[in-house]
Protein backbone atom coordinates (compact mmCIF):
# COMPACT_ATOMS: atom_id res chain seq x y z
CA UNK A 1 0.00 0.00 0.00
CA UNK A 2 2.91 2.33 0.68
CA UNK A 3 4.19 1.80 -2.86
CA UNK A 4 0.80 2.84 -4.23
CA UNK A 5 0.75 6.01 -2.15
CA UNK A 6 4.30 6.93 -3.17
CA UNK A 7 3.46 6.42 -6.85
CA UNK A 8 0.32 8.54 -6.56
CA UNK A 9 2.26 11.28 -4.79
CA UNK A 10 4.96 11.21 -7.47
CA UNK A 11 2.29 11.40 -10.18
CA UNK A 12 0.68 14.43 -8.55
CA UNK A 13 4.01 16.23 -8.13
CA UNK A 14 5.04 15.52 -11.73
CA UNK A 15 1.64 16.69 -12.96
CA UNK A 16 1.81 19.94 -11.02
CA UNK A 17 5.35 20.68 -12.19
CA UNK A 18 4.37 19.81 -15.75
CA UNK A 19 1.46 22.25 -15.70
CA UNK A 20 3.18 25.12 -13.86
CA UNK A 21 6.59 25.19 -15.54
CA UNK A 22 6.41 26.29 -19.15
CA UNK A 23 7.95 23.83 -21.58
CA UNK A 24 7.78 20.82 -19.28
CA UNK A 25 4.49 19.40 -20.47
CA UNK A 26 6.11 16.01 -20.86
CA UNK A 27 6.25 15.79 -17.06
CA UNK A 28 2.45 15.99 -17.02
CA UNK A 29 2.31 13.05 -19.43
CA UNK A 30 4.80 11.09 -17.32
CA UNK A 31 2.72 11.87 -14.22
CA UNK A 32 -0.41 10.54 -15.91
CA UNK A 33 1.42 7.36 -16.94
CA UNK A 34 2.70 6.84 -13.38
CA UNK A 35 -0.83 7.36 -12.01
CA UNK A 36 -2.29 4.80 -14.42
CA UNK A 37 0.49 2.33 -13.56
CA UNK A 38 -0.15 2.73 -9.83
CA UNK A 39 -3.88 2.20 -10.32
CA UNK A 40 -3.15 -0.94 -12.34
CA UNK A 41 -0.85 -2.15 -9.57
CA UNK A 42 -3.51 -1.75 -6.89
CA UNK A 43 -6.14 -3.48 -9.07
CA UNK A 44 -3.83 -6.46 -9.57
CA UNK A 45 -3.17 -6.70 -5.84
CA UNK A 46 -6.89 -6.52 -4.99
CA UNK A 47 -7.73 -9.20 -7.55
CA UNK A 48 -5.11 -11.53 -6.08
CA UNK A 49 -6.50 -11.08 -2.56
CA UNK A 50 -10.06 -11.87 -3.52
CA UNK A 51 -8.99 -15.17 -5.13
CA UNK A 52 -7.26 -16.53 -2.02
CA UNK A 53 -10.32 -16.80 0.19
CA UNK A 54 -11.38 -20.39 0.89
CA UNK A 55 -14.92 -21.30 -0.08
CA UNK A 56 -17.19 -22.35 2.74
Amino acid sequence: MALFLILVLAAVVLGIVGVVVEGLGFLLIIGIVVLVASLALIVVRWSRRSGRRPTR
